[in-house]
């Protein structure tokens, strides 16, 4: 099985992460990583701290000559702006943002002390990790991707641009839909005699755990409910060319918590970013007086980059349950127990 650990505060020395239980024999690229480092920099609405941040990732451990040893592989990616040390406290809590339901937890005085960890930074660690485990499965012919559905309501980019530009006017910020894709995963991932390890369960936990994120649905999801199965239910056939398959995909690639083998589809709801420029009533933890909530460094929207974000996780999370079916040690034995899996199951 995977595992994996992220450490570093937004603006702490680095973001760390380290990825237990990738097999060894595989051809892990630097450059990939970087290049979904990047992504998740990309996309309308972002801020100034995207400027200021190269996201180089070092590759510390678990990587000899550009192959995976099946040994802890530790990702590091240094923080351009490390002043965690010199910032001044956090007081007036951010409504929408862990920062009250943080200090109260752990009897902090100080908002910062949530804030710097509780913040999407954390998500370049996992990105880094999501770009290793797409790394393994497209040697499977498994690729992920994302888009945006919508922004503030708006599908057309040029109403979405304009949506964003009368955000940041106002101070404000916006959120949307994105989807994610999963192509050419196989029949069988995931499990229906236990709960922990439904594919569909699993892909929902990874993509909630982002922060931001409040709602996911797989396939037709919240569409289901105003209509009879007759309507909805996919029909199977099989050809010899084909084997088996789904004439419609309403179920997104997911049923009874194992891959069937249509594209697994995916959508989430990312809510308005929590820090406004024109903040909300709060209080001031010192003196329990009302005040305005603290105003901290932000994006407008980062719709875009959660879907990045979102491909990551979900890569992890299919990663995690592919290795659980077909091995988890060699790559070679990992690849030979898949092809005879697929010659059995047509």
């Amino acid at each position: 099985m995977l595992r994996y650990l992220t450490a570093g505060e937004s603006h702490g020395m680095a973001m760390v992460a380290i990825l237990e239980g990738m097999p060894a024999g595989i051809k892990i690229d630097a450059g990939r990583i970087n290049s979904e480092l990047k992504r998740r920099k990309e996309g309308v609405g972002r801020g100034e701290r995207m400027k200021i941040e190269e996201d180089k990732v070092k590759i510390i451990s678990g990587i000899k000559k550009g192959m995976s040893l099946g040994s802890p592989i530790c990702l590091y990616v240094e923080n351009k702006d490390s002043s965690i040390e010199k910032m001044p406290p956090v007081i007036c809590p951010r409504p929408g943002h862990a920062d009250l339901a943080g200090l109260l937890k752990y009897g902090f005085t100080d908002a910062r002390n949530v804030l710097e960890r509780a913040s999407a930074r954390e998500t370049v660690s996992r990105v880094a990790i999501g770009a290793v485990c797409k790394l393994f499965l497209e040697g499977f012919k498994i690729v992920i991707s994302s888009k945006v559905i919508s922004i503030a309501g708006e599908t057309s980019a040029s109403m979405i641009s304009k949506k964003v530009a009368e955000a940041r006017e106002n101070k404000d910020t916006v959120g949307g839909i994105f989807e994610v894709t999963v192509k050419g995963a196989p029949c069988g991932l995931g499990s229906y005699t236990h709960a922990d390890r439904r594919l569909d369960g699993k892909l929902a936990q990874a993509v909630m755990s982002i922060p931001g994120v409040k709602g996911v649905e797989l396939g037709l999801g919240f569409g289901y409910a105003g209509e009879f199965g007759s309507h909805v239910h996919d029909a199977i056939y099989f050809t010899k060319h084909r084997g088996y398959f789904h004439g419609t995909n309403n179920a997104g690639g997911i049923e009874g918590g194992v891959s069937n083998g249509e594209d697994i589809l995916l959508r989430a709801c990312m809510k308005p970013i929590s820090t406004l420029m024109e903040p909300l009533e709060s209080v001031n933890i010192s003196t329990k007086k009302p005040a305005k909530a603290s105003i901290q460094r932000s994006d407008v929207c980062a719709v875009e980059s959660a879907g990045v974000i979102a491909e990551s996780v979900c890569a992890y999370a299919l990663a995690d349950t592919f290795l659980e079916k077909f091995g988890s040690d060699s790559l070679a034995d990992i690849k030979a127990n898949y092809l005879n899996y697929l010659k059995r199951s047509r």
